[in-house]
């Protein structure tokens, strides 16, 4: 007769202990930020073709920059038209210091008007190596303005660097790389030439991010971070052809956000234990 009780003991202890480690893993976190960002770009070459034009050239170590949309005032034009970013996580480990992240970049890219660029390959079925103004007024523009778009999915490490014993202040530091797609939109006029502009996936990217966050009352913070992005663009849509170019970006990133809790039992919200007084051994 003990057997089957004891049994029924054990599976009832082993069933009360898997709901404990059920609720103890239920501790994520989810997250998500709005910012706005500003870049500075490496020099890069573009390469086009252009079969029923003869045309198989490249542009070399052109200049490109970014354009932040608010240089002439702030909140003078929808939210959504300035370089802007959004960030969306979820922290998953015990610990709650490691995420995964949906991280968006609306970078805006633009080769530098009225620049000296030389221009090598063939144009025309003919063979070119010159310097060429490249300027609108002559007919030639280059934009990803409506974004050359970097969407990367991260890894998200979090170190906490501060932090009150209710939690109601928090300063942590966070490392973040990822990979992802590009989602251009391709706006442009070669030599005269201009293209059918829009959205494409044009390509891939890849980048790290360090950012400090400073959370006030649990749930809302503000982050600052800088990032370095390696993006390659290709087959992007030219005048009866393609194109294609890699450049690297710099950018810093000033953002404003909230994180909530999915469990009560959450390392991120909970205030730390009061420390055990030690007595003294008689």
């Amino acid at each position: 007769m003990m057997a089957p009780i004891a049994v029924a003991c054990m599976l009832m202890a082993g069933a009360t202990e898997g709901q404990t480690k059920e609720k103890k893993k239920r501790v994520g976190a989810i997250y998500g930020s709005w910012g706005y960002n500003t870049e500075w770009y490496t020099k890069s070459t573009i390469k086009v073709k252009q079969p029923s034009l003869g045309n198989d050239y490249q542009m070399v170590k052109v200049h490109g920059q970014d354009h932040r949309g608010w240089d002439e005032g702030i909140f003078n034009m929808a939210l959504t038209i300035p370089q802007y970013n959004y960030r969306l996580g979820y922290y998953f480990n015990d610990k709650q210091d490691l995420a995964f992240e949906i991280n968006f970049d609306h970078t805006k890219y633009i080769v530098t008007d009225n620049q000296n660029i030389h221009v090598k390959g063939t144009m025309g079925n003919a063979p070119v190596d010159k310097n060429v103004l490249f300027a609108q007024s002559l007919g030639s523009y280059y934009f990803l303005n409506n974004g050359a778009n970097f969407l990367l999915f991260n890894l998200v490490k979090r170190v906490g660097l501060y932090r009150t014993a209710d939690r109601n202040l928090q300063v942590d530091l966070t490392g973040k790389a990822g990979i992802g797609p590009l989602i251009p939109h391709v706006q442009n006029s070669l030599f005269g030439k201009a293209n059918d502009m829009g959205f494409q996936i044009g390509g891939w990217n890849t980048g790290v991010e360090t950012a400090l966050r400073i959370t006030a009352m649990k749930y809302a913070y503000v982050e600052f971070s800088q990032k370095v992005d390696y993006a390659r663009y290709s087959n992007l849509r030219v005048y009866e052809g393609r194109a294609r170019q890699a450049f690297g970006t710099y950018e810093l990133i000033l953002s404003a956000g909230v994180i909530l809790p999915t469990s009560k039992n959450n390392l991120l919200f909970t205030p730390a234990p009061a420390p055990v007084e030690k007595t003294a051994e008689n």
